[in-house]
């Protein structure tokens, strides 16, 4: 055995319990070149620095494991699968050999997290001794998240369909993002568009002699490898510029409505692309808004939970006339108290609108991003008339 695992005292729980509904079969059994994807997370984590793997599982349990290889794993078995992420997490904790110091949660429908990754995320984690470790490329945080075994009992109490992330926001000070080059962090695989994509990147990959021993055979995709910034030509520096970090419905429209309006709209996305985005004039994939010609003067963070902290922090460091986070109020509540805990300062938060979005009891898409465009446009005709009028703010 590597001596880096005979000493690295780190356990893997491999979260593979899921029912996938969304897929109509097991995901964790979809092909993805010669291996399943559960495959592909296991034989990362082989090939580590990881000392113990625990597999848990729940859904077809029975049909997984009759299709991989379960050498020098235990697999448990969560029972209560159905109420949720919560109780594999708790079966995993209460599997881990008690001697490890830390264990990894890995999420089985991401094949790309190459094994190098995983050993740098331990290697930062013994040198810090941090409670939570998890990876941060170009800005956007990713999976595996690695946590200390002093945070065990919390994850312990975990219900429902909530993972290791719910108890983040009390641990603001011992959170250590280690940058990483690697895409896999970040991608996953929910529906069979996404498989799709990423079966063809493997098949690229292959094609052009990338696979090498010991990492993951299907890396980053080539676009991942250009310039952060992607931009339509002739874009008009003279309209106003509007930032959307992120990419869901909500924000497809903010970008619809936003051109209309006469803004010039930048997407902030790690994956995507102008021809993924057509609503977009620019793409940038790296939370770095120092990257966007000119002044990004009016930002929507839209991410969802996967940057919110880093994206207004980004945002509040620039000179914009407004900032707003399109999420429900025990979200938004929960990131301006995670931010507050950062030790931002309260004149700063008090110019995010959070939630976004005028109280006009939106509902649909549509809706929600009609009322935060409303607020952004108040905003833009507040800023032109104190440039245009200086003397009117007295």
């Amino acid at each position: 055995m590597d001596t880096n695992k005979q000493t690295s005292k780190v356990a893997a729980i491999v979260l593979a319990a899921g029912m996938s509904q969304r897929m109509g079969i097991p995901k964790q059994l979809m092909p993805l070149g010669d291996k399943t994807l559960l495959e592909h997370a296991l034989a990362n984590l082989r090939a580590s620095d990881v000392e113990e793997i625990v597999l848990v599982l729940g859904a077809h349990a029975e049909e997984i494991e009759e299709k991989i290889s379960t050498e020098g794993l235990k697999v448990v078995i969560n029972t209560l699968y159905e109420q949720g992420m919560g109780t594999s997490l708790r079966a995993g904790l209460a599997a881990v050999d008690p001697a490890m110091r830390a264990a990894m949660v890995v999420l089985a429908d991401q094949p790309f997290v190459r094994p190098s990754t995983l050993s740098q995320l331990i290697a930062y984690q013994a040198e810090h001794n941090s409670q939570i470790t998890l990876p941060l490329y170009k800005g956007f945080r990713g999976n595996p998240v690695l946590l200390h075994r002093s945070i065990f009992p919390e994850l312990n109490s975990l219900a429902g369909d909530v993972g290791c992330r719910t108890i983040f926001g009390g641990h603001t000070e011992d959170i250590h993002k280690m940058p990483v080059t690697d895409l896999g962090v970040l991608l996953d695989i929910d529906t069979f568009d996404d498989l799709r994509h990423l079966r063809l990147l493997s098949g690229q990959q292959e094609a052009s002699g990338q696979d090498q021993a010991g990492e993951n055979p299907t890396q980053t995709p080539a676009k991942a490898q250009s310039n952060d910034l992607e931009s339509r030509p002739h874009v008009d520096q003279n309209h106003s510029e509007l930032v959307i970090v992120g990419h869901d419905e909500v924000a497809q429209m903010l970008g619809h409505l936003a051109r209309v309006l006469g803004f010039v709209t930048t997407f902030v996305d790690p994956l995507l692309s102008l021809e993924d985005l057509p609503e977009a004039d620019r793409v940038l994939h790296a939370l770095d808004f120092s990257q966007i010609p000119g002044e990004p003067r009016f930002v929507v963070v839209a991410s969802r939970g996967l940057c919110d902290e880093e994206a207004i922090h980004e945002a509040l460091a620039t000179n914009a006339a407004y900032v707003g986070l399109l999420a429900n109020r025990k979200r938004a509540a929960e990131v301006m108290n995670s931010l507050r805990q950062q030790g931002l300062e309260q004149e700063k938060l008090d110019q995010v609108r959070a939630p976004a979005g005028l109280p006009i009891n939106a509902e649909t898409p549509e809706e929600i991003a009609l009322s935060i465009l409303a607020q952004v446009v108040a905003a833009r005709n507040a800023a032109k008339k104190s440039t245009t009028n200086p003397a009117s703010e007295g």
